[in-house]
């Protein structure tokens, strides 16, 4: 059975191994760096089985103008399970006065159908415009 918690303290083995098995290698290459980050979102959800970390989410913003949805992630086996959806709902649950709830993904089929089904829309379809720098 799946378990839900918020909490930002998490251990490094299971941050690591989920962000890992998902292939987020630019986050496990600095794991102080990645933990300080999650200890310092605005919120942070994780689903578990049993001690195993299958699932995150993690926001970043102000909390009451701006949401920034930083991460979602479920482990591969646990994937089309419900879990990603139960995470942003939860998410978005704690923060339903914030008008804006931003996100940016790479684009594909599977991302672009499971945030639309969660209720946001893309840029590309509307007024809104977006813009992002990387380093």
């Amino acid at each position: 059975m799946i378990t839900y918690q918020q909490i930002k303290t998490i251990a490094e083995s299971n941050v690591l191994a989920l962000y890992t098995q998902v292939g987020w290698s630019a986050y496990t290459r600095q794991p102080e760096q990645l933990l300080t980050a999650i200890a310092q979102s605005l919120e942070v959800i994780t689903a578990w089985n049993d001690q195993e970390l299958v699932g995150l989410i993690r926001a970043v913003g102000d909390g009451v103008t701006i949401l920034y949805i930083q991460d979602i992630l479920v482990l591969p086996s646990y994937q089309n399970q419900g879990i990603g959806t139960q995470l942003m709902k939860t998410m978005l649950a704690c923060y339903p006065e914030v008008r804006q709830k931003v996100l940016l993904t790479e684009e594909a089929p599977d991302t672009r159908h499971f945030y639309q089904k969660m209720g946001f829309s893309s840029c590309d379809k509307g007024e809104a415009v977006a813009f992002y720098r990387e380093f």
